[in-house]
C-alpha cells in the first residue's frame, strides 16, 4: 500500500490509530457510526484561503459547543501551514492534517468525518464567520427529525443581507441554466424554476428545502455514514448538492435554519477562477448523469444536451473574473 504522508502518521499515532486502518479510510471512505448526544466535531477544508482563515477559525475556537475541531489541510503556503501548527499545539481540540496535497474536498471531508469522535458534525467553510449559537441551533434542530437529516445555516453577506445558495430547490438541467443566465428576469413565468429562494420570506423556523449549502451544516456522524459520506468523484463543488438529494431519497430531511447564521466571504480561494467553474460544471454534469441513470432515453439525452452548455457558460463566466491576489504570506506569524 502506498505509504501515508509523515503528518497523517503522526496524527494516526496520536489518536491510536494503526497506519493500516487508515489507509482503508482514505481508499474507500466509509463511515463509522456514531452515537446520539449533543457533543460537535467541526470540520473544516483548507486549501489556500486567505486572510479570512484565521478569523474563521478564531470563531470556531471561541465555540463551547465544538469539542473536536478538525482541519484538513489540502494546501497552504509554508508560513500559513506553520501557523496551523502552532495553533494545534495551542489546543488540544485542534486535529490537523498536513501533507496529503489537494485531495479535493469531498475527499477531505470524509477523511475528517472518520477521524471524528463526536456524535455530530459541522462542516464549515473556512471563509465562513459563526455567528453566536449557530452550531447550537444547527445541532438542535437536526435532533427528533426523520433520519438522515441535515441542517444548514443561513449564509449571509459581509453587509448581512442574506446570500445566495443558503436555501435551494431542486437543482436540475434547466433550473441550473434559469440560475446561471438569470432567465427569470426576461422571461417573468419562469421565475417559478429559479433555484434560489433568498428572496423569499424567511421562515419563522427551520424549513424543508430541496438543497442547502455545504458552507456550513449539521448532521450527526451515523446519518453521514449512512448516507456514505459525500460521493468522492465530485472534487470541488456540488457534492452538497448530491447528498442533499441522497437524503431525500432516503426518506430522510433537509431543513434550512434562519436563524443559524454565518457570514461567509466566498470567492475568496487563490485559484484560477476558471479551474472552480471548471469544476463546478463538471460536477454538475456528474449529477445530472447520476439522477438520470435508469430513467429512460430521453432523459438521458436531455441531460446530455443541456450539460455541454452548463459547462461552457460557468467557465466563459470564470473568464471575466480577475483571480485573487495571494495574501497568504501577508500575514503575521
Amino acid at each position: 500500500m502506498t505509504a501515508l504522508p509523515p503528518s497523517i502518521i503522526e496524527m494516526l499515532k496520536e489518536r491510536k490509530l494503526a497506519t493500516s486502518e487508515a489507509q482503508y479510510f482514505v481508499q474507500h471512505l466509509e463511515m463509522a457510526p456514531g452515537d446520539d448526544n449533543d457533543g460537535v466535531t467541526l470540520i473544516m477544508v483548507v486549501f489556500h484561503t486567505g486572510k479570512v482563515l484565521f478569523d474563521s477559525i478564531g470563531r470556531v475556537l471561541n465555540d463551547p459547543k465544538i469539542k473536536q475541531f478538525i482541519i484538513i489541510d489540502n494546501g497552504s503556503s509554508e508560513k500559513v501551514e506553520q501557523r496551523l501548527r502552532d495553533l494545534k499545539d495551542e489546543n488540544d481540540h485542534i486535529l490537523l492534517v498536513q501533507g496529503q496535497g489537494n485531495i479535493g474536498f469531498a475527499k477531505a471531508a470524509n477523511l475528517g468525518a472518520h477521524l471524528a469522535t463526536q456524535p455530530w458534525l459541522v462542516f464549515l467553510n473556512p471563509d465562513a464567520l459563526l455567528q453566536p449559537e449557530c452550531t447550537r441551533k444547527l445541532v438542535k434542530a437536526a435532533m427528533d427529525q426523520p433520519r438522515p437529516c441535515l441542517v444548514g445555516a443561513r449564509l449571509l453577506n459581509p453587509d448581512l443581507t442574506e446570500q445566495r445558495g443558503a436555501r435551494r430547490g431542486e437543482v436540475t438541467p434547466f433550473t441550473t441554466l434559469v440560475s446561471l443566465l438569470h432567465l427569470s428576469k426576461y422571461i417573468p413565468a419562469w421565475s417559478k424554476y429559479d433555484i434560489h429562494y433568498e428572496d423569499q420570506p424567511l421562515p419563522e423556523a427551520p424549513a424543508p428545502v430541496p438543497t442547502i449549502s455545504g458552507a456550513c451544516f449539521a448532521v450527526s456522524r451515523q446519518d453521514f455514514s449512512r448516507l456514505k459520506g459525500f460521493d468522492s468523484n465530485y472534487f470541488l463543488h456540488v457534492e452538497d448538492v448530491d447528498l442533499c438529494w441522497r437524503a431525500r431519497e432516503m426518506g430522510g430531511t433537509v431543513l434550512f435554519h434562519p436563524y443559524a447564521e454565518v457570514v461567509h466571504e466566498g470567492h475568496t480561494s487563490r485559484v484560477e477562477p476558471v479551474f472552480v467553474e471548471r469544476n463546478k460544471g463538471n460536477g454538475l454534469i456528474y449529477y445530472f448523469n447520476k439522477r438520470a441513470k435508469g430513467k429512460g432515453f430521453w432523459r438521458m439525452a436531455y441531460v446530455s444536451l443541456l450539460g455541454p452548455l452548463i459547462l461552457a457558460v460557468s467557465v466563459t463566466r470564470a473568464m471575466f473574473r480577475d483571480r485573487l491576489r495571494d495574501d497568504e504570506d501577508d500575514m503575521p506569524l
